[in-house]
């Protein structure tokens, strides 16, 4: 039987395998960001509609938990060579349209998805407990891991494949089913990737587009048993509230506002071209892009010429083209660069390129690549998560001043610094108030290795064992062999008084 056509007009979400569509939810049109053309419809679910896709996932994961580590593990992988094979043209298009990432960059998202797939199938397989010395002779004393539930995904706009893998693998991997609620943004690309799960058992895996009447609906649905949360501190610190009201276990990703460092014995040009990165990457819509650039003053001329330089050399324009900088998501958030850059340009910050909506493209929500030199922390850029194509620069006169600078904030999600000298680096990585360090390298990943921050950046990890761990629990097992009379039961007798009325 050929494979139903995803429609994008429909306003539909997955479930059972299928692309369902419910009537009676109300819609909400998307846009392009950078031609505002209309692009599909998505749904807006409630907790009504809720209802079926709920009982159902409970009802596939108790099948789904029952099943043998290997036989999981085996599903896993199939589901990973789906991802690998099945080709990315129709998912990569439709992240494009919705969200603006350049093309090449959504295939590139869409590769490194199968292998975090892979990792948690072998490494659920790998450990599901630990053997404690006993605390009495020839008794088995031993920590088992069980899954949680269902666990709900609640998504952001920037990453949305690989970034629902970081988690949804890790908690299919510990035996849950899960439910995914996409950024409004990406809803169609997320939905449009669905169709790989139908590898797994029908209801294990359900995707419900909304906003945010749809996700608090989740949270506070009592078959939810965990969440995973990937946004803007300010709403991860209203999920992780609403999870210890319910004492919900939940991972928080709350964004940052990282800085990047370049110590005076750096290459400048390797780490302009690193600056220009970290900073520009997906137009700054990463959570642990460099939005803070201190740099040593010995350096600091030549850097910002020779990140300037690169800077203008970037492609602008839509994301189906050759282009390294599409549109921003959407114009508030254009409009928050913009009033970020007007703020710091009023407290006396310079422009080294940049600072405008590029002329010929007017239409959409566009914007250039901007340095800013001369910035100082009064500044808001310095203090709030910029999410745009902006590098503010900092001079620092050692990295002492720097890496306090750095730290001078609530997020600390990730930070980087460029230095051939070993003391700087090893400094800086234990100095430097953050969750994730780069050394000479920047935006960095490995799904071995734990992703998540300090402060106000989040709550527990995602990938890694630790990553696998926040979506299963913990049980305490004492088996002793046969059944015996204890020495410090109840009645005590008089010689267990005697021994310690001694002491």
């Amino acid at each position: 039987m050929a494979e139903a056509k995803f429609d994008p007009f429909v306003g539909s979400i997955f479930v059972d395998h299928e692309w369902r569509i419910l009537p009676a939810l109300s819609r909400k049109p998307v846009i392009d960001p950078s031609n505002l053309e209309r692009v599909g419809e998505i749904a807006t679910a409630d907790a009504s509609s809720l209802a079926p896709v709920l009982a159902g996932a409970v009802a596939a994961q108790r099948d789904w938990a029952a099943l043998d580590a290997k036989s999981r593990a085996g599903l896993l992988h199939r589901l990973a060579d789906s991802i690998e094979t099945q080709g990315h043209r129709e998912t990569a298009t439709l992240m494009v349209r919705e969200m603006g990432k350049p093309y090449a960059e959504a295939v590139g998202e869409l590769m490194n998805v199968a292998s975090i797939f892979r990792y948690f199938a072998e490494l659920a397989r790998d450990e599901g407990g630990q053997v404690a010395g006993p605390t009495s002779p020839g008794s088995l004393q031993i920590m088992r891991w069980f899954p949680i539930g269902v666990s709900a995904h609640i998504l952001p706009f920037n990453f949305p494949i690989v970034l629902m893998a970081f988690t949804v693998a890790a908690s299919l991997a510990a035996g849950n089913a899960v439910i995914v609620k996409p950024a409004e943004a990406t809803s169609l690309c997320t939905l449009h990737f669905m169709r790989h799960f139908r590898l797994l058992p029908a209801g294990l895996v359900a995707c419900v587009t909304g906003g945010a009447e749809t996700a608090q609906a989740l949270i506070k649905a009592p078959e939810i048993g965990a969440v995973a949360f990937t946004g803007s501190a300010e709403v991860g610190r209203r999920v992780a509230a609403a999870c210890g009201e319910l004492m919900k276990p939940c991972v928080i990703e709350g964004g940052g506002s990282d800085p990047m460092i370049v110590m005076d014995s750096a290459p400048v040009d390797v780490a302009a071209a690193a600056a220009v990165t970290a900073a520009f990457h997906l137009s700054g819509q990463i959570c642990t892009a460099a939005e803070r650039l201190y740099v040593h003053e010995a350096v600091h001329d030549e850097f910002v010429a020779a990140m300037t330089a690169r800077a203008q050399a970037l492609k602008v324009g839509p994301g189906m083209g050759r282009v390294e900088i599409g549109p921003l998501v959407s114009e508030a958030a254009r409009n928050k660069v913009m009033a970020l850059v007007d703020d710091a340009l009023a407290k006396g910050a310079k422009l080294a390129c940049g600072g405008r909506v590029p002329p010929q493209f007017n239409k959409g929500w566009f914007y250039e690549p901007t340095i800013l030199t001369g910035c100082g922390p009064e500044m808001a850029i310095l203090q709030q998560e910029c999410f745009g194509p902006v590098a503010p620069i900092c001079k620092v006169a050692s990295l002492d001043e720097a890496i306090a600078l750095a730290n001078r904030t609530r997020y600390g999600l990730g930070a980087a610094i460029y230095t051939t000298k070993l003391d700087e680096a090893m400094a800086a990585t234990e100095r430097l108030e953050a969750g994730m360090i780069w050394v000479n390298n920047v935006l960095g990943d490995n799904e071995a290795l734990p992703f998540g921050g300090w402060k106000a950046s989040g709550l527990g990890r995602s990938l890694s064992r630790i990553g696998l761990n926040s979506f299963r629990r913990a049980k305490m097992i004492m088996l002793d062999p046969s059944p015996e009379l204890q020495g410090w039961w109840y009645p005590y007798s008089d010689a267990f008084f005697a021994e310690r009325e001694k002491i």
